[in-house]
Order: C-alpha cells, then structure tokens, then sequence
C-alpha cells in the first residue's frame, strides 16, 4: 500500500474502528483478492466488531497497492458513503485513485548473433550457422550492472533486494525424542552473512516450536514486499517424510510437530502474499527427506574422488529406534504420488532426496550447506540460480559419511527466468 494511503488509514482508524462493519467487506475484498479465505477467519477470531475493524484495518496496510481503491469501492457497494467520503476528503481531486490495470507485456526479440561450427566429415568440411540469443552462449555477464525485468532475467536490483527468514532450530524439547542438531550454528552463521552480502535484510529465529514456525512464515507473507524483488526462506532442522500433491517433505519445530514444506511455501505463494506476485520465492531446506541412506553405486574411476565426511557426521531425519552406528534411525513413512500443480516463481531446494537422509558435520555444519555458501560466493558474480544449484549438485554427491553413505541435493524449479543475485562490493549487515 502507498504511503499516502496508510497515512490516511492511519489517521482515520477511530472513525473505522467505531463505524466499519466488518462483515459487509468480507466478501468483497475475497472476491477483489485482497484478502484470503484464511486472513478473513483470523479476522473473524479476534473478537468483537470494533476488535475485527481494528484487526481488518491493520491487515490491509500489507495487502499491496490495490487495497485502498478497493476498501473504497467495498464501502460504496455497501452504501457506507460516509466513511469513503472521509477517506477521500484530503485526496487531490484531480488525481483518481488507482484501479487495478490489466497490461499486456512487451515482448521485444531478442539481440541475436551468428556462430560458426566447422564440422569434418572425412575430406568434406560443412559450415553450419546457428542463430541463438547472444547469453546463450556464455557471454560474460558485466559484473555490477543494473538489472531490469525482462523475459530472460528477473529484477533484482532493489536495495534492500528483499527479506531473508532463517529459522534454526538446534535444541530440541525431551518430549520431541529428536536429538539436538549440533553444527547447524555454524550453517545459521553462514547463510546469515551470505545473504547480506546478496543485499538480503536478514532475520534470525532460534529454536522455534511448530506453532512458533507458522507465526513467523505468517507475519512475513503480510509484510509489504512491493519495494523487494525476491524472498528467501530457510528452513535448519529435523526432517521428515509427509503425504503430499506438491512439494515433498516436513520439518520439526522443536516442541516435535511438523510443518509441511508444501504449507511453507503457501504462505508466500501469489494468492496469500500479492505483493509478491511474479516475483522469486526461494525455499532452501536443510532436513532430511526421509529414512533411506544411499550407500551410492561404482563409478569408474575417473569419477571416483576422495570423501571428504568424517566420523562427526549425523543426519536431520526423525529418530525412531537406536542403531548399531550409534545414529538414528530415520522415519520411513511412505510419500504420496499425487500430480504436481506448477506455482509459477517458486524454487525449492532441498539438502536431499525425497525419501533420504541428510547429512550434517557436529564441526563443520551440514555438506549441503557449506557447500551452497562456498558455490554462491565464488560464483554469484557471473551466473544463475539454477546453474549454481547444479554445482552444489555435483560437490555433495561426491561426499561420503563413514565411507559409505552419500547425499543427492535437488530442487523443484518453477522459476520462470533466469535468477541473478546482487553481490554487494564488501559484506555489510542490513538490520531486519
């Protein structure tokens, strides 16, 4: 919402406190998609009228740009010409309020240029053209440049570049029976001063209960990230298995109830959060996927490298019974097969396999994450999202716990361009 019409809510809320019928709005700010099936009954939960009016109005404040026009127009369907009158008095009259516009993008085509192939066959040489976009094929990107919306690339150039959610959940309840997670301070640690150096206003909870989860995913989807160009979260704890028809996995608060990653992504999908519509929500989950350890095949010796886990290793999975290695057993639920919908500008990544364990060093963190920060500071400068995630791909599966156990890192990708972050001269923290 802009400025000037909080200003106006503001200082116009007794008069919406005392005369707002909150029920007559209801449907029409549902039908208008301002508010959410789900927002309307927590309304609906926090009291009285003048509580509902009051808690209505908050809640608008973060609902984006097209929340007052429609406040507006849900009053005068209504026939409450008096509290718009009264919104309005200090608007210029020249100026109409904003009403939501349908444009259609530019598609401009793309600078293209020729490649040369030779191509030998035998004693006849064939030169083949190939006309293709010019960053196709690796040209250098210019380290630092001003980065706008296109149909390759997302915007990502607004300073702050948007809000980074880190929950690290280390020392568990008894009542839980998970063990505590040692080590992953030291991934907290290192993601916290990553993303700041990405231009990501960073918060930090510790030790938070499933409830406590839920809170924290919620107050974020209600802030207003219309000045941001993307959204993080990240999520350090136990791990588990859950039925699911999108995104596979759970993860512990430390009270033991889980919360399903598909209803973590949720909260900032287009529909709960619009002023995060079109643009990139990235998921990045640190938990095991299940109970399965991969003791991995034989690859030929060219792609046979040395291991570098160590005897410090534990996993992230729910413990069920003792085992002879002194681990946990991983829980073993079965997954769900269910179609999969495609959520448009979101990326998960997990630290593991659907169905997997995931491995974490009690001295050095967890494998995937250390190896997702060493990937994004030697190369966010020149390449994409998606292609580092391949790199981080490829360096844990070369990993080894005890000699044995391997790990398999992967994402569900619903990005619909490339993703270039900001990298920041020098690292400076941005205060949450």
């Amino acid at each position: 919402m802009e400025e000037r019409h909080k200003r106006i809510l503001q200082r116009n809320r007794v008069n919406l406190v005392s005369d707002l019928n909150p029920s007559d709005m209801y449907d029409g700010l549902l039908s208008k998609g301002i508010f959410t099936q789900d927002m309307i009954d927590e309304i609906k939960r926090s009291g009285t009228r003048r509580d509902q009016a009051r808690q209505l109005v908050r809640d608008l404040e973060t609902r984006g740009s097209r929340a007052f026009p429609a406040l507006i127009e849900c009053l005068r369907e209504k026939g409450q010409h008096s509290l718009p009158d009264l919104l309005l008095a200090g608007e210029p009259q020249s100026q109409p309020l904003p009403l939501p516009v349908h444009v259609r993008p530019v598609v401009r085509p793309l600078p293209v240029c020729k490649y040369a192939y030779v191509v030998k066959y035998h004693l006849i040489k064939v030169v083949i053209f190939i006309t293709a976009p010019e960053r196709e094929f690796g040209k250098p990107r210019a380290t630092g440049r001003v980065r706008r919306d296109s149909i390759q690339s997302y915007k990502m150039d607004a300073s702050p570049c948007g809000h980074c959610l880190i929950i690290n959940n280390v020392d568990f309840e008894p009542q839980s029976e998970l063990n505590n997670r040692t080590g992953s301070n030291i991934d907290c640690d290192k993601l916290e001063r990553r993303f700041q150096s990405l231009n990501f206003i960073v918060l930090v909870k510790r030790n938070l209960k499933q409830k406590q989860i839920r809170q924290e995913l919620s107050a974020l989807s209600k802030k207003d990230h219309s000045q941001c160009d993307c959204c993080v979260v990240i999520m350090l704890s136990h791990g588990t298995e859950v039925s699911h028809n999108r995104f596979p996995g759970a993860v512990h608060g430390v009270d033991g109830p889980n919360v399903p990653v598909q209803l973590i992504t949720n909260y900032l999908n287009g529909q709960n959060c619009p002023s995060l519509q079109g643009k990139p929500k990235l998921f990045f989950i640190q938990a095991c996927g299940g109970g399965e350890r991969d003791t991995g095949f034989e690859v030929t010796p060219d792609e046979d490298r040395p291991c570098i886990g160590g005897t410090d290793d534990q996993t992230d999975a729910m413990p069920m019974s003792s085992s002879s290695d002194s681990l946990s057993t991983p829980s073993d639920e079965p997954d769900a097969r269910a179609t999969l919908p495609t959520p448009s500008d979101i990326l998960v990544s997990y630290s593991t396999f659907p169905g997997y364990v995931s491995w974490r060093d009690t001295q050095a963190g967890s494998w995937y994450v250390e190896t997702l920060d060493n990937v994004l500071e030697d190369n966010a400068a020149d390449n994409d999202l998606v292609t580092m995630l391949m790199m981080v791909n490829h360096e844990v599966s070369q990993n080894s716990a005890k000699g044995l156990y391997k790990q398999m890192p992967g994402s569900f990708n619903f990005l619909r361009k490339l993703l270039y972050f900001q990298v920041l001269p020098c690292q400076r923290p941005i205060q949450a």
